[in-house]
């Protein structure tokens, strides 16, 4: 008789959580399961996101933890979402992460009192969507120095010119917060942009392999007039958008731990039910080797991800651990979901065995909020003090 399967949480790293904090994380965990997990295969495979699932996720206040003053566990919660998220739907955790960690996120840290009092509230609810618009069609790692979209001062207002490209929820969204760089000073600004203003359209992004449950949009601003009320007071250089991005980064480690998790589940799972040569595959050396393998990653990426997350919370990580987190656990999730795929076989690439949707949409998870490459060479940077950007 087979030996109980060991816990996927080998290192019982959940342990080291707070009653509070793992109460939050399985309260998400049901509703993901309940409402979003019958319908994710069918609206990855259709390209559709599914706005009627989202009522009970809405109903959880995913958002409170940003506004509670005592709250010491931000970073953590935010990625303990992400990660529950990712488990059952990358496409939901990035709808998730676009619309608090970078949208609210900017606001709260970036915006003025009147911004926060207009925005917070209704973002919290869910009431209003946001996005943020930083990625350009021809610029994305080199965003820093390449910012094409341009605004101008012209009395109150403030003229906007410029597309973004690659931008979640943009299609559906109330607001985005945009970058651009000023034709005066030369300086990267923020801007809460409410897209019904003249001059803004985003269409749809199609053709997608990754998160096609997400709805990535293509933003063009001709001669978009928006007031100066709807400048980020705090936002006056890249410097000010990259805080933002780095207190993101952590969660979308986060991201990848839960899609290299649910991966992981969905191969046992698997192991256990699929008979070849009269016996379940997961009797056969290579199978288990894969399996220890996707665990092994799991546990370490988890770990690492748990450790960054309270060090952000202490007010103690720099770019070099975020970096870190977010390079190791994209390029691990990027190795166990190929595990998962290729155990399955020819069943591996069927969206009904679970693998399939995670190994594509782990893709996006290895690119954005800082590719490999880029997040590598900032601890690059960090290890050696040479940098070695172009």
């Amino acid at each position: 008789m087979p030996a109980a399967p060991l816990p996927i949480d080998l290192y019982d790293w959940f342990d080291t959580l707070t009653s509070g904090e793992n109460d939050r994380r399985l309260a998400l965990r049901a509703v993901l399961e309940r409402d979003i997990a019958p319908v994710a295969d069918h609206a990855w495979d259709r390209g559709q996101f599914y706005f009627d699932a989202l009522q009970g996720f809405h109903a959880l206040d995913p958002l409170a933890h940003y506004f509670d003053g005592t709250a010491t566990n931000r970073a953590l919660i935010d990625g303990l979402y992400s990660l529950e998220l990712a488990r059952v739907d990358p496409s939901m955790a990035s709808y998730f992460g676009v619309h608090g960690g970078l949208c609210l996120g900017s606001i709260l840290l970036l915006g003025s009192d009147a911004q926060k009092a207009e925005w917070l509230p209704q973002l919290r609810s869910f009431a209003k969507i946001g996005c943020f618009g930083l990625t350009e069609p021809d610029v994305g790692s080199g965003v820093a120095r390449g910012l094409t979209t341009r605004c101008r001062r012209d009395g109150d207002s403030w003229i906007l010119n410029g597309e973004k490209k690659w931008i979640g929820n943009a299609t559906f969204a109330d607001i985005v917060v945009i970058w651009a760089r000023d034709e005066a000073d030369d300086k990267v600004k923020g801007f809460v942009v409410r897209t019904s203003l003249p001059g803004y359209s985003a269409r749809l992004m199609t053709g997608k392999i990754s998160q096609r449950a997400l709805a990535s949009g293509w933003i063009t601003m001709e001669n978009l007039r928006v007031p100066e009320s709807d400048r980020l007071s705090h936002a006056n250089s890249f410097a000010d958008t990259a805080r933002v991005l780095s207190a993101a980064r952590i969660g979308v480690a986060f991201q990848a731990v839960g899609c290299a998790m649910g991966a992981y589940e969905h191969a046992l799972r698997y192991a256990g039910e699929r008979q070849q040569f009269g016996r379940p595959i997961a009797g056969f050396q290579l199978v288990q080797m894969m399996l220890v393998r996707m665990l092994g990653n799991v546990t370490a990426m988890l770990g690492m991800a748990l450790r960054a997350a309270r060090l952000q919370d202490e007010g103690r990580a720099t770019d070099a651990h975020t970096s870190l987190a977010k390079q190791f656990c994209a390029f691990h999730c990027r190795e166990t979901v190929q595990l998962a795929r290729e155990m399955m076989g020819g069943n591996g690439v069927l969206l009904e065995h679970g693998a399939a949707r995670l190994f594509t949409d782990a893709e996006a998870i290895y690119s954005y909020e800082g590719t490999n490459e880029m997040t590598a060479l900032v601890v690059g940077r960090a290890i050696t003090g040479i940098g070695a950007f172009v």
